[in-house]
């Protein structure tokens, strides 16, 4: 296994913007950053057990994965709509706040996050697969992937908790572009 192309694809997969990582940040500059890494548990440990589930049904997923992808696709879509209507919708009431910023919804998030849900459906068949048949050694990569995906999500709650002050100063300004990144990411799924 070509180690650098391995950790290089795994970092520029976690710490780009993707839907999970708007939202931590996002997070961050409305809720602070306790609430932040509430969510930010439950994302990795929602990746992490994204990971686990590739590693166990590789090939019975790749065999109907045109199917998952389809339904992946529209449901993830129409979550990161949502989420990017939440961030530039005025007067935000705290219930919906709430609900959006939990450590169940980082969990799920997961697995409706396209971009989440095809890393993990890669990563595992081109780096740990053809190099790693015993269990025990495609558990340390998991793992090692996971330390990855949580070391992101902490770096944009630290990245939230730095630039806090100029995010809320300017926060329609940050919540559109936000927002503009998720629409972004919801239309790119269909490319």
């Amino acid at each position: 296994m070509d180690m650098t192309s391995f950790l290089l694809y795994c970092m520029i997969a976690t710490f780009t913007p993707g839907p999970t990582n708007i939202l931590i940040l996002s997070t961050v500059t409305k809720d602070g950053a306790r609430k932040a890494m509430k969510f930010s548990y439950g994302s990795a440990i929602g990746f992490g057990l994204l990971l686990v589930i590739s590693a166990a049904l590789n090939t019975v997923l790749l065999t109907v994965m045109p199917k998952i992808l389809v339904i992946m696709q529209i449901t993830g879509s129409l979550y990161m709509v949502y989420l990017a209507y939440q961030m530039v919708k005025k007067n935000t009431s705290q219930a919906t706040v709430n609900q959006t910023v939990t450590f169940l919804s980082g969990f799920l998030l997961q697995f409706l996050n396209p971009k989440t849900v095809l890393f993990a459906l890669t990563v595992i068949p081109t780096f740990i697969m053809p190099y790693c048949s015993g269990i025990p050694m495609v558990t340390a990569y998991i793992a090692g992937i996971t330390l990855i995906g949580f070391a992101a999500f902490i770096t944009w709650v630290l990245f939230g908790a730095v630039f806090k002050e100029f995010l809320h100063k300017h926060q329609t300004a940050a919540n559109l572009i936000m927002a503009l990144f998720l629409a972004y990411a919801a239309i790119m799924i269909w490319e």
